[in-house]
């Protein structure tokens, strides 16, 4: 099944760094969520291809949206693809080939995080491409993503977009987060110095490949829950999923013993219990109350 995707009207820009109201963003993402069950048991069923594109500038908010779209989903049905560099036999193929066998299969959901959009982007701006490749890419693109949309892939394409100093804020955030330093490399800090290239880039891009069969739908992101809520939102009002009917489902009765014996906890090596410390000592040290609850940006 394919679905005809019109472009809204430009409209003026609302003010999307004001922070989303937490109570009111959770309520909302977890009804989206919800949804996106329920999308996904369509394609399942109906056996649809559905490939989301996640580009954007670097810490946009793009892996912390993938994880709220798959946060309930079967990973055997939507699965992330987020290639790492190319081998040097991927670096001898046709530019498109690693991405190909990525794609989704019947009744699978495909995210990409960065896809074949990194040689308009960093390779391009970094210089890891040549002009001729950066240039037959630009020309290419848009054929391979009309014969992708023609075989009924449903392709859909974001672009995170985040103001320089709330990119700024957050790769310091990150540098100063032993849990997030992983996620800053060198080339992330190039994406300060280089600002605007990447933002010619960027609209030298949108100029090629923001085509009608597969247009670039762009997302605010200074605020993350609503880039979150946004961008969810969104890909529900594309896909024509309807609600499909499921078989009613008993949990069985269990049947009496048939005399088995467990075996000795001697026999077998736990797991310690660590949380059980954890337990005794904030009870020794006369700390009482609920815990805290931290649920994220």
């Amino acid at each position: 099944m394919t679905s005809k995707v019109d472009k809204a009207p430009a409209q003026a820009a609302p003010d999307h760094a004001k922070r989303m109201d937490r109570q009111l963003y959770e309520h909302e993402l977890y009804r989206l969520q919800a949804e996106l069950v329920k999308m996904q048991a369509w394609v399942s069923d109906q056996g649809a291809r559905v490939m989301v594109v996640f580009e954007g500038r670097d810490a946009a908010g793009k892996g912390g949206t993938i994880k709220r779209v798959t946060q309930y989903l079967n990973p055997r049905v939507a699965g992330i693809v987020a290639l790492g560099a190319p081998t040097e036999r991927e670096q001898t193929q046709w530019y498109f080939q690693r991405y190909i066998e990525h794609l989704p299969a019947g009744g699978q959901i495909a995210l990409f995080d960065r896809s074949w959009y990194n040689r308009a982007g960093v390779e391009h701006v970094m210089g890891f491409c040549t002009k001729e490749e950066y240039h037959r890419f630009l020309h290419q693109c848009p054929i391979f993503e009309r014969l992708l949309v023609e075989d009924g892939i449903l392709l859909r394409k974001y672009w995170f977009s985040v103001s320089d100093e709330e990119q700024e804020k957050r790769l310091v955030s990150r540098l100063e987060d032993p849990l997030r330093q992983w996620k800053l490399s060198g080339l992330d800090l190039q994406s300060i110095s280089r600002w605007e290239d990447y933002s010619r880039a960027k609209d030298e891009m949108f100029v090629h490949t923001d085509i009608p069969e597969a247009p670039w739908y762009v997302v605010e992101s200074d605020d993350k829950r609503r880039a979150r809520i946004n961008m969810i939102a969104h890909l529900l009002s594309t896909i024509p999923y309807q609600k499909v009917k499921r078989p009613k489902i008993e949990i069985p009765s269990r049947p009496a013993s048939q005399g088995y014996v467990r075996s000795p906890r001697e026999m077998q090596t736990y797991v310690p219990d660590h949380a059980g410390s954890l337990n005794r000592r904030h009870a020794h040290n006369g700390h009482g109350g609920k815990g805290r609850r931290n649920s994220g940006s």
